[in-house]
């Protein structure tokens, strides 16, 4: 039995890996004219309609029709803070791809590991060696230089490495928020260990699509139909490469909260970390991505502080 768990745990994290590096060349290949032709929080809530009715068919086929009804209203308003949180990191991290290339996003990306180990030290109190904060400094150190080697200030080539100030702004932003809801996720779906966790999950996604339709329906209201396709078009501008964006994603995201639940988000940040190979590779293949000298340097920082974080317990 142990053999399967610990295959089954790889072939979860494997395949997650892999999934998570296509996400930045799957939105990059949406873009008509250097612009995503549709509205993050449409796509977004999409990706949370189809995360809520798989956890339904999970949960329905686990208890066999019998539904919990134990289950206290404020038990469910505490999944409205990581619902806000996971609405605000998602669309973020759809509208920054024309602010920067896929490797760029993915290498820092990376800087979620720093932000949430303070928040595992400050929020859930669990301390870290002395090993792992240099791991956290040094990583610091490699996002800092692949943004300067990076940075451009006009003109994108997605055959070189760029990124603009906007990005960078919006990535740590993002990486923020990110490192905020996970830890917060985390505290949740542990708290409520007895619970199933597709029920949890349809509780937390409730909220994100109350919160995305919201978001979506705002970004209507202000939308000039330039295009003559009228308001309120939930799937305008999709394209293969979305659609694709969508159902990835929803295999993500319901990958991640079974690590969060069963392992951590340190594991979950291995995930993010190691798709960075992923997205490069793709880069390389797809858009004739030229690499340089801060990349590898900073790719080489970034090697050193998952094998210091992850080796330093």
């Amino acid at each position: 039995m142990g053999v399967l768990v610990n295959i089954g745990w790889g072939l979860l994290l494997s395949s997650s890996t892999i999934i998570y590096g296509t996400y930045s060349i799957l939105a990059h290949l949406c873009e008509v004219d250097g612009k995503v032709p549709f509205k993050s929080s449409s796509v977004v809530l999409i990706i949370e309609v189809g995360k809520f009715l798989v956890s339904w068919v999970m949960l329905i086929w686990q208890t066999k029709g019998k539904l919990p009804e134990d289950v206290s209203c404020r038990s469910f308003l505490h999944y409205a803070v990581p619902g806000l949180l996971y609405s605000a990191s998602n669309n973020l991290s759809m509208m920054m791809q024309v602010y920067m290339d896929p490797t760029t996003f993915q290498v820092l990306s990376n800087l979620k590991i720093g932000i949430t180990a303070v928040l595992y030290w400050g929020f859930l109190r669990r301390p870290l060696t002395l090993r792992q904060w240099i791991a956290v400094g040094i990583l610091t150190m490699a996002g800092t230089l692949d943004s300067y080697g990076s940075y451009v200030s006009k003109g994108k080539n997605f055959s070189e490495l760029y990124i603009t100030i906007t990005g960078l702004v919006m990535i740590i932003a993002q990486c923020v928020v990110s490192g905020m809801a996970s830890v917060y996720a985390e505290y949740i779906l542990k708290k409520q260990k007895e619970m199933s966790l597709h029920f949890q999950n349809i509780m937390l996604y409730t909220w994100l699509i109350i919160i995305n339709t919201s978001f979506w329906i705002y970004e209507e209201v202000v939308h000039e139909d330039k295009d003559n396709t009228g308001k309120f078009h939930l799937f305008r501008g999709y394209t293969l490469p979305t659609w694709m964006i969508v159902v990835t994603q929803v295999y993500v995201g319901l990958a991640m909260s079974f690590i969060l639940k069963h392992g951590s988000n340190i594991t979950r940040l291995f995930v993010v970390s190691s798709s960075l190979s992923v997205t490069t590779v793709l880069s390389v293949l797809v858009f004739g991505l030229h690499l340089n000298s801060f990349f590898f340097t900073s790719l080489g920082l970034l090697l050193v502080s998952l094998y210091l974080f992850h080796g330093g317990k």
